[in-house]
């Protein structure tokens, strides 16, 4: 019996949205792997996929120009990632084709976080001064990574309605996955601050200071990397020579958690 490859692609894709709980970025992501794939090999039908298909997608994808050179190793992955896990599903199904064990991913070499140490990152936090709008965001921005260990688009996400009262709150992370993250004392204080300086309306808890809206209805967030360039001034005036940006805070709360006991798994589900 033949099946065929594209409508087996979209059963695929909805299967790991709805019995997965993937979400729509990931299921959007998965579809563009798959379909450069589809459109590279030409195949009509699972039974199509073979080891000599994988091998010339490898070739392919190794050769794909990208800024700065070709594809990343890391990038290549995502593809093979999303191959496999369709491989999977088709074998679930008992459809013939390539084994999902087929697939090795790439090698890739391990890039080492340049972390900074707890003086340096007390500097960091010091480092924004004054009581001006622009100052009092910041401090408040760099209290709540480091208190949170929130990635950089989770906190650009926040909105200004977040309940600072309490000592945690909920945060939809990678994946759709919702975790409870733990405010300190000197973040809410810093929150508290900012907030009451504020006299916009925007619905975002990060904003742009003295930014102008190009429309009506536009938004003043903060983007990812805004958030890069704000952290990696305040590195350089604290005298950090390190780069500094949002994940190695992270990076730095999850060092803090372990050396104050925390438990492995739970510092790596974060």
């Amino acid at each position: 019996m033949s099946h065929n490859i594209h409508s087996l692609k979209n059963e695929f894709l909805e299967h790991i949205e709805i019995e997965k709980g993937r979400g729509i970025k990931t299921v959007e992501n998965y579809d563009r792997y798959l379909e450069r794939f589809l459109s590279f090999s030409k195949i009509k039908s699972p039974e199509d996929i073979t080891d000599e298909t994988l091998r010339q997608f490898r070739l392919w994808l190794n050769r794909q120009p990208a800024q700065g050179g070709t594809l990343k190793k890391k990038t290549q992955n995502y593809y093979l990632i999303a191959l496999r896990s369709f491989l999977k599903y088709l074998h679930k199904r008992a459809i013939p084709t390539l084994a999902p064990e087929r697939i090795e991913l790439a090698k890739v070499s391990e890039r080492s976080l340049d972390l900074i140490s707890a003086e340096e990152l007390e500097r960091l936090m010091k480092a924004p001064e004054g009581d001006g709008l622009p100052s009092l965001r910041d401090k408040a921005l760099l209290e709540l990574l480091f208190s949170t260990g929130l990635r950089v688009s989770e906190l650009c996400s926040l909105s200004r309605d977040l309940d600072i009262s309490k000592d945690e709150f909920s945060i939809r992370g990678k994946g759709e996955k919702v975790r409870v993250v733990f405010l300190s004392p000197s973040a809410r204080e810093a929150l508290k601050k900012y907030l009451a300086e504020r006299t916009d309306t925007d619905d975002a808890l990060f904003i742009r200071v003295g930014g102008v809206r190009a429309a009506r209805d536009e938004s003043l967030r903060l983007t990812p990397r805004s958030v890069e360039r704000i952290i990696g001034q305040y590195a350089i005036k604290a005298g950090i020579s390190k780069k500094v940006t949002p994940h190695v805070i992270r990076h730095s709360f999850a060092t803090d958690l372990l050396q104050n006991g925390a438990d492995l798994r739970s510092v790596q589900a974060m």
